[in-house]
Parts: structure tokens; C-alpha cells; sequence
């Protein structure tokens, strides 16, 4: 039987949806598709582009043969509060009432305008009122939450969960609780997302503003190209140094660079935290994952093997569409959704 529910993940520049069933051997694949988001998107407070928005997704809706009403949605990391925050070991009880303020401390904004909610990660094997828990708080604006909803019920949706962007993704990339610690970065259109993940549960995530628009316009400002030019010439040519001599490396490698310096802030939070067993792979999500010699460019810079994510990996032995396999990294979080 099909599950009721498909994954939704409006990007910025892109929409992809999938739908999912599961079987014993594994996920089959009912329908997956992708299009372009509408130049507002999800920015925009018009009636007139928030029904763009949902003819959008009713389309899209079409091209991949969905035909459920149900969806789980994942909400943008560069608009949502998510932290990995450590706590007294306390009941569920105790919990409820401490988590109000602890948000107080990492929210930057009045807690009567965010939804809250929160997943215990991690407790101590003891009862030890000595030790610590780790706690995954997410704080969403409340009204992001209304718009979202309001577009989708335009499109004739029910949403039946919501979470973040990089939930969805580390749920399509890092199956089961033997999976080796890991940083997963997800190159999102106007932010990056980080997170590493360590016996299958998340230890560290944030979202820094930097994406693939800032590679592009980036590469746009040193050719004097259009921004749509540097998309392709990025797409083509990326960090290999053996085309046009390196000049696109060069000029992609400024804002690569930020990123990297982030990843390598991840590291060393987690080689001081955790120092029984290292990350042992770089997995690099979202549409700039597929720049020709990025992996070989983030291994070489951090002395980490580094890997594409390829969210089909789910599925049973299954022939589909080469589009989707060949763009496997952009479906991450619509996968991750389809799982839920």
C-alpha cells in the first residue's frame, strides 16, 4: 500500500517532490519530480504569488503522478533556530518546564512569535543528576509555519509534519546506528547547511547564509558574466583546475572558502567533544554537491574522504529515470520527507 504522505521541499531556485512506498526489501519509488520555484516563492506575502506558489506545486504534483493530498514539508535552516544544546539530566517533566528558558538563551527573537519543539538526542545510561543530556532544540516564526500552511492548503494539501531542511536530509543519507561519524553538508541556493551526525543521531548543526547564488554572482563579478552565464559555466567546469587554467577554481574559491571554514569549526568542535572516534566522511548535499572537483577539492583541503549524497540508495532494486538519478543530491530533503 502507498503511504499517505509525499515529500515537499520548496527550495528557493527549485521545488522537488517524492513519493514513496515501503516494502520489505526496501522503498519503491511512486513518482519524484522537480521544477522551478516561482521568482517570489515563499517570500512573498501577496495572495497573487502565493497561488502562483501552490499552482506550482499542483503542477508539479502532475508531472511526477501524485495523487495523495497528504504532505510533509521541511522548513528553510537560514529561517529556523535549530541547536544541539546540553542540558542537567532531567525528567521528561522537568524537561518541559526548563525548556522554555534555555530557548530564551538561544533565540534571538520574542518566544510568543516562534513555535517551539524539541527531541531528546541523548541521555546519560544512569540516572546521575550529575550528568548531561543532549537536547535538539527547533524554534520556527510561527507565522513561516501560517504561510506554509496557507500555500498548501491553496494547492488542496494537508500537511501532516513539519521539520527542518537537515533533519529531512541526515534521514535519506545516514541509515542506521552504525554508520560512521560523519559531517554532512547540504550547499542549499542562498545558505549551507552543517551537520554531523554520530551514531545515527545528530551532535552539532547550524546554517551560515552562503550558497549557491553567492558562487555564482561570485563567479558573474570576476568574468563579467550574467548570473545565469556563471550557473552554467560553474555546472561545466567547478573547481577543476585542468579547465581554462583554473581561472573558474580561482574565482569559486573565495566563497568555498567560507565554507570551509565552517566545516572545519565543525571538526574541531566535534575532535574536542568527542575524542573516541573521528569523522570519518565529508557527504555533500543540494544542487552545487554535483560542481565537477568539489569533492576532490573539500578532501584536500580537510584530509576527509568526500562523497556526493545519494538519497536513492533507499530504494529496492528499482529501474528509474536517469534525470532523478543523475540529480540525486538536490533530492536529499524531499527524500528524508517521503521517509517520515
Amino acid at each position: 500500500m502507498k503511504n499517505k504522505a509525499f515529500g515537499l521541499d520548496i527550495g528557493s531556485s527549485t521545488m522537488k517532490a517524492v513519493w514513496l512506498s515501503s516494502e520489505s526489501t526496501g522503498y519503491f519509488l511512486n513518482g519524484a519530480s522537480h521544477a522551478i520555484t516561482p521568482q517570489k516563492g515563499m517570500m512573498s506575502e501577496s495572495p497573487l504569488d502565493q497561488e502562483e506558489v501552490a499552482q506550482a506545486i499542483r503542477t508539479l504534483m502532475a508531472e511526477a503522478k501524485i495523487d495523495t493530498k497528504y504532505v510533509s514539508i521541511a522548513l528553510p535552516e537560514n529561517q529556523v533556530y535549530t541547536r544541539v544544546i546540553e542540558m542537567p539530566n532531567l525528567s521528561d517533566k522537568e524537561l518541559v518546564s526548563a525548556i522554555y528558558w534555555e530557548a530564551e538563551q538561544y533565540i534571538p527573537v520574542p518566544l510568543a512569535t516562534i513555535t517551539l519543539d524539541y527531541r531528546v538526542l541523548r541521555r546519560p545510561e544512569t540516572q546521575d543528576k550529575s550528568g548531561k543530556m543532549d537536547v535538539l532544540l527547533v524554534g520556527a516564526p510561527t507565522a513561516l509555519i501560517d504561510k506554509y500552511d496557507k500555500v498548501l492548503s491553496l494547492a488542496g494539501l494537508i500537511i501532516t509534519s513539519v521539520e527542518t531542511e537537515i533533519l529531512s536530509s541526515i534521514r535519506s543519507i545516514i541509515i542506521g546506528n552504525n554508520f560512521p561519524p560523519c559531517l554532512l553538508i547540504t550547499i542549499g541556493a542562498v545558505s549551507t547547511s552543517l551537520a554531523i551526525v554520530r551514531n545515527g543521531v545528530v551532535v552539532f548543526t547550524y546554517s551560515i547564509p552562503t550558497g549557491g547564488i553567492a558562487i555564482s554572482r561570485a563567479l558573474a563579478a570576476d568574468f563579467g558574466f550574467s548570473l545565469q552565464q556563471a550557473e552554467e559555466y560553474k555546472k561545466v567546469y567547478g573547481m577543476s583546475e585542468k579547465t581554462l587554467g583554473g581561472k573558474i577554481a580561482k574565482a569559486l574559491a573565495p566563497v568555498l572558502s567560507i565554507i570551509l571554514g565552517e566545516m572545519r569549526k565543525a571538526i574541531a568542535f566535534y575532535n574536542e567533544k568527542y575524542t573516541d572516534e573521528p569523522i570519518r566522511q565529508i557527504i555533500i548535499g543540494g544542487g552545487s554537491a554535483k560542481l565537477p572537483g568539489l569533492t576532490t577539492y573539500f578532501a584536500s583541503e580537510i584530509g576527509i574522504e568526500t562523497a556526493i549524497a545519494n538519497p536513492w540508495k533507499i530504494l529496492a532494486h528499482q529501474e528509474v529515470q536517469k534525470e532523478i538519478i543523475d540529480n540525486a543530491s538536490e533530492y536529499t530533503v524531499a527524500v528524508g520527507l517521503a521517509m517520515r
